[in-house]
């Protein structure tokens, strides 16, 4: 099959990811890697010159830990991986390019070559995490068509399956339903309806720093705190003992689910211990995460001006919506029994395979079956002075929440007589304080006309897209001066160090 006629929907996890691609009769399948398995492990060993991802990788925590790179997702955003590996720091795009090439590699052997995807990324993701998401889809050799919100890729997954689409594309009725996504890193949180042949998202919110890992972790340090208590000694402070004990809890953890008991060992220094968890003890230890996900629920359905008695179905999506805590607390607040019908861990690479058809068809000059329209959930704004206190403050332009694409404008003014440049910071958060906010990125204007007046009126106009992603420009009024596009962000790597890195991840050209 020509190569330019395929698109494969993925799944880009902190802890597992996942491809699919549409079958002849367009039906959402999960592609298997060359383990067997229908999710790789978003982990990676450094091993000389060799870089291993997946199963053999989560082995190596037992006995090479300090060369293993897990839950790189949650590093996104920042110049460098928080973790040196084989004495050299990477930048978290490469190392999540490494996970995309070997899910491309294994996938081409069952479908053959391409190049053209969807990746998702948590609702909750800011503007430079899902640039860095982009990027890391470049150099691992794919022309990426667009990026989908896990959740909103969840509901169009719901939608297919349960035959809410007719064939052309219209919903046979109207839902709202409330996508609760909690995955092994991220937890997200969407409300939609899918309304005719549109799948609209209402509200979003979550957390990107929570997730299964940190139930796994609230086991590693039971059991920690137990060895210290026998021996004195903490089983975490070595590298390979850590490991070994994070396998052995997030096993536990898996167990605790089918039964109401699980054992962890542990062995340090020629001493072992083996810990008996029950689940009423781990309920009890991780409750404060569960209401976490709880209060963001409940938030997020108020911001969409909803009732429980509104919502039709409650989805649960990610792997470790498998607990059963999360069932019933999300019985308890919603009234109803939450809808397991989908495949926790391939809805989201089921939904975006069906975006990416979508995209396909398009680009071929063919009609749309559906569509998606999604809201932002960061308020972006500018750096302005406060013309009151004079401190620096937040200026809005979009707030959280709203329907996308947008197109917002604002007029600043400049702040004294003959002005030689204007820089432009832009944030995302909903602070006032722009301290308090995620930095996106600066534009500059240079060599501005002499003499202009002081309070000359600039406009900063935002272009917020459907997928996410930001275009600014920059227009001083009276001039002809206007920058468009140009946003610097620190931690972004440049088109040299992308194409180099591309070529020395993936081995795939550089275009143009």
């Amino acid at each position: 099959m020509d190569n330019r006629e395929i698109a494969v929907g993925i799944d880009l996890g902190t802890t597992f990811s996942a491809v699919a691609h549409l079958d002849d009769l367009g039906r959402p399948q999960t592609l298997i890697n060359a383990e067997g398995d229908k999710i790789t492990p978003s982990v990676i060993l450094f091993e000389g010159a060799d870089v291993v991802v997946g199963k053999e990788a989560v082995k190596a925590m037992a006995t090479e830990m300090e060369q293993v790179a897990d839950c790189a997702k949650r590093d996104l955003g920042n110049r460098m991986f928080h973790k040196v590996l084989g004495g050299r720091q990477y930048p978290p795009e490469a190392l999540q390019a490494w996970i995309l090439n070997k899910l491309r590699t294994d996938s081409e052997r069952q479908i053959g070559p391409f190049r053209k995807v969807v990746i998702t990324v948590p609702a909750y993701f800011d503007e430079v995490r899902r640039k860095a998401t982009q990027d890391a889809g470049y150099i691992a050799g794919f022309n990426v068509l667009d990026i989908i919100n896990e959740p909103t890729a969840a509901a169009v997954a719901f939608g297919f399956q349960q035959g809410f689409l007719r064939v052309d594309g219209t919903a046979t009725a109207d839902q709202k339903i409330l996508v609760y996504d909690l995955g092994g890193g991220t937890f997200d949180v969407t409300v939609m309806q899918i309304r005719g042949n549109e799948y609209i998202a209402l509200a979003t919110d979550g957390d990107v720093q929570l997730g299964g890992r940190d139930w796994d972790q609230r086991l590693v340090d039971f059991v920690a705190e137990e060895f210290i208590r026998k021996f004195g000694m903490d089983p975490r402070e070595d590298p390979n003992t850590f490991g070994r004990l994070w396998r052995e809890a997030e096993d536990a953890k898996r167990t605790l689910s089918a039964r109401q008991k699980a054992s962890i060992a542990c062995d340090y220094k020629a001493q072992a211990i083996r810990v008996e968890v029950t689940r009423d003890q781990f309920c009890e230890f991780t409750q404060d995460l569960l209401d976490r996900t709880a209060f963001t629920t409940r938030q997020t359905l108020q911001a969409a001006g909803l009732e429980w008695t509104d919502i039709d179905r409650v989805l649960m999506v990610g792997g470790s919506t498998r607990m059963p805590a999360v069932f019933e607390m999300l019985k308890g607040l919603s009234g109803k029994d939450p809808d397991c019908s989908v495949s926790p861990d391939e809805a989201v690479a089921h939904g975006a395979a069906l975006h990416a058809g979508i995209l396909l068809a398009r680009q071929q000059g063919k009609p749309s079956r559906f569509k998606i329209k999604n809201v932002n959930s960061h308020s972006l704004g500018v750096v302005a002075t406060d013309a009151r206190t004079k401190r620096p403050r937040n200026a809005i332009l979009v707030p959280r929440n709203t329907p996308l694409p947008v197109t917002a404008k604002r007029v600043f003014k400049t702040q004294k007589a003959n002005q030689k440049s204007i820089l432009v910071a832009i944030v995302e958060g909903e602070s006032a304080s722009p301290d308090d906010c995620s930095q996106i990125g600066k534009c500059s204007v240079r060599h501005l006309p002499k003499n202009l007046p002081a309070q000359t009126p600039i406009e900063v106009s935002f272009r917020y897209q459907e997928n996410g992603r930001l275009t600014v420009v920059v227009q001083v009024a009276g001039t002809d001066k206007q920058l468009r596009h140009e946003i610097t962000r620190e931690n972004s790597m440049t088109q040299d160090q992308l194409d180099s890195w591309r070529q020395y991840i993936s081995n795939v050209p550089v275009e143009g």
